[in-house]
């Protein structure tokens, strides 16, 4: 995807391990979660003591914040969907944050011992909700880097604080890559097809042996058979084929996954609509919008604060309510060459997952900033708003990470800019 920057990027290699990438969470009322600090309720939140869940501090080392909650909620004799948090942190990180727990006392979670996760302090709370936290903090060590400060000087002048809020590769599958692809099966009602593609698409699996599951499964569509075969660390694919070796109802067995994995599909074509949308402007250098939002105390981006003048323009997250007047001339362009339009999102088959619309700011200012180099490394400081990139801001100065739109949807000629 096109960057803001036109000066060349620094080059270099992310997350060569977890300690390369710390991720530190600013909570509603603006506090920076601090590694290795104990916390209590009044530096957080007012501790509520006929609270129903505990909200607690969440430090951990090499584990998804998923499956992390997952193990603590197993741990504390709950089930996964008694566990939420406000934003996901990835796996290669060390990373803080907040999360709750929905029946289990403070002094419950605190007893929790898993290996490379704490509990830095935990109280009875009324819940964490997703995307509450104002943003997150990041330091992050970019390894092996190909020139000297002065290129990282001549982008940050360039950026002038400001950076693209494009959606990243975890919105589309990290691995395969294929969350588009399934997502527009299922707006179409396409169920059969949405399953197979995520049971079968091997483009981009690194594991041999899942490799060769999917290939046969394609081959031979025996499902009990594939249950067999598919590796036991594919779980969602797992809980689907144990479904459908025993009914064939294809959209029963997407409702078989978590609804958070089901919903990422259609999420990410959203996303790809953004995404493209914004490259279009940025080649136009046409940042203009029918609607712009303020900014919230700590300098972010406040989607709340709507109206006809503001510091950021926003961009739809097109969806069946989405109003004409906010669709622009990029979205339609995007929607048109992909074959969508906003009255796809409301899923007859599947109205669960259906998507009404929602706005993002098309940029935002990231605040903290500063950055050394220590030899052939390059450290970068910075916090941005929740719901934003890291790695799409480091992007900008090392030039070597960029998403290409045509990886994420192949055929359609995305990465090229749009007639």
């Amino acid at each position: 995807m096109l960057t803001l920057s036109k000066n060349e990027g620094i080059g270099g290699t992310l997350k060569s391990s977890p300690d390369d990438f710390i991720v530190k969470e600013i909570t509603p009322k603006g506090v920076v979660l601090e590694l290795d600090r104990r916390y209590e309720s009044g530096e957080i939140e007012e501790e509520r003591e006929d609270g129903k869940f505990t909200t607690f501090v969440l430090q951990k080392r090499g584990w998804d914040t998923i499956r992390a909650l997952r193990e603590i909620s197993k741990r504390s004799g709950r089930g996964k969907k008694s566990v939420s948090h406000a934003g996901t942190k990835d796996k290669i990180s060390i990373s803080v944050q907040l999360a709750s727990i929905y029946g289990a006392s403070p002094e419950k979670i605190r007893g929790v011992h898993i290996k490379d996760i704490s509990i830095n302090g935990a109280w009875r709370s009324d819940g964490i909700e997703l995307g509450s936290n104002l943003g997150n903090e990041f330091r992050i060590r970019v390894r092996d880097i190909e020139t000297d400060s002065g290129a990282i000087e001549k982008i940050l002048e360039e950026l002038n604080g400001i950076s693209l809020n494009y959606f990243d590769r975890q919105r589309f599958g990290s691995v395969r890559m294929n969350n588009f692809k399934v997502g527009m099966h299922i707006l179409r009602n396409e169920f059969k097809e949405a399953v197979i593609s995520f049971l079968t698409d091997t483009e981009g699996e690194k594991n041999g042996e899942a490799v060769e599951a999917r290939r046969e499964l394609l081959e031979t569509m025996d499902f009990r058979k594939a249950l067999e075969h598919f590796p036991k660390y594919l779980k969602p694919e797992r809980s689907m084929l144990d479904y459908l070796s025993k009914y064939e109802n294809y959209a029963n067995a997407i409702r078989k996954l978590p609804r958070s994995l089901s919903l990422i599909f259609v999420h990410s074509v959203e996303a790809l609509v953004f995404n493209a949308a914004l490259q279009e402007r940025v080649a136009g250098e046409d940042f203009k919008s029918s609607i712009m939002c303020g900014e919230n105390f700590y300098g972010f981006p406040d989607i709340e604060s709507l109206g006809e003048s503001g510091k950021f323009p926003v961009g739809p997250l097109v969806g069946y309510e989405t109003e004409s007047r906010l669709i622009s001339e990029y979205d339609s362009g995007v929607m048109e060459k992909i074959g969508l339009k906003a009255e796809n999102f409301k899923i007859t088959g599947m109205p669960e997952l259906s998507m009404k619309g929602t706005l993002r700011p098309l940029i935002y200012r990231f605040k903290d900033f500063s950055y050394s180099v220590e030899g052939r490394d390059a450290i970068f400081e910075f916090s941005i708003p929740s719901g934003a990139y890291a790695t799409i801001l480091i992007n900008e100065f090392t030039k070597s990470g960029s998403l290409s739109l045509d990886d994420v949807a192949p055929g359609l000629g995305l990465s090229k800019i749009l007639d």
